[in-house]
């Protein structure tokens, strides 16, 4: 049940990413996720929305580089340990993470979500399943 997120290549320099934003503002992406990596000449945004497929072709007709890449979405208590018992999960069925990063829960809903970019999505997810964790679908994220 994985997701999809918008990896978007950035030059590092002023304003390219205020650009990004305001490509998603004018045609009324909400970003749920985003998360920003950079080196000295460029940088990627991560990014996780609703409907990924049509914000990736939006920024494509825009002329940013753009991909989708399938990643876990996993929500978690929003309490102290929680990360840390859900990395212990991870690391009892051989997960091996290579990112991740997280998102509040809007509302009162007490909760947290990890966004973790594994090797296998597939592989992981059948690996994690039935452990007692509540891994997100693409439908799931946009009812957040």
């Amino acid at each position: 049940m994985s997701i999809k997120q918008i990896s978007v290549f950035l030059e590092n320099k002023p304003g390219t990413l205020k650009k990004l934003t305001s490509v998603m503002a004018k045609n009324n992406i909400d970003m749920r996720a985003t998360s920003l990596a950079e080196t000295k000449d460029f940088g990627i945004a991560r990014i996780i929305v609703d409907d990924a497929l049509e914000a990736v072709n939006t920024l494509k007709e825009n002329d940013f580089v753009a991909s989708l890449t399938s990643v876990l979405a996993v929500e978690i208590p929003d309490e102290a340990g929680g990360l840390d018992k859900l990395l212990e999960v991870f690391a009892n069925n051989d997960v091996n993470i290579e990112y991740m990063y997280a998102f509040p829960g809007r509302g009162t809903n007490n909760h947290a979500y990890m966004i973790f970019r594994v090797a296998d999505t597939k592989a992981a997810e059948a690996k994690l399943t039935g452990k007692g964790l509540k891994i997100l679908s693409q439908e799931d994220i946009a009812n957040i």
